[in-house]
């Protein structure tokens, strides 16, 4: 049921909470989405029109087999996460990678996992090299 993989839009704020309910739970119907966002305050129609939106944009692909229709996500999250940063990157930081990192880790305390994670992405980024 995946889309064809043409560049999608980027996702709005409140399209992005949907993609999340959708890549953790996988194909959904409305009524689950709207459980899995709660408690938000938004209502079913909210959550229908939103999907049928980002169906249009090609975000989201509906199965409509059965009577309650299916929706899952037709853009994958590494990607969608990717075109994202790609922006934030070039927008905000003048397309400075050393910029985003130091500002991103100077926000919010990293913890010893994730502070390992990124020397080995950095080691492996340098082939190994220290």
């Amino acid at each position: 049921m995946k889309a064809g993989r043409s560049q999608a839009p980027r996702p709005t704020d409140a399209e992005l909470a949907i993609l999340r309910v959708l890549w953790q739970r996988g194909p959904s119907t409305v009524r689950e989405v709207l459980e899995a966002l709660s408690p938000r305050d938004v209502g079913y129609t909210t959550v229908l029109k939103l999907l049928q939106i980002m169906a249009g944009k090609r975000l989201v692909a509906r199965d409509d087999r059965e009577r309650a229709h299916v929706y899952e996500a037709a853009v994958g999250e590494a990607e969608t996460e990717g075109r994202l940063v790609a922006d934030l990157l070039d927008r905000a930081f003048g397309g400075s990678a050393e910029r985003l990192m130091m500002r991103a880790l100077s926000r919010r305390k990293s913890s010893p996992a994730e502070i390992a994670r990124l020397r080995e992405l950095l080691d492996e980024m340098e082939g190994g090299r220290r």
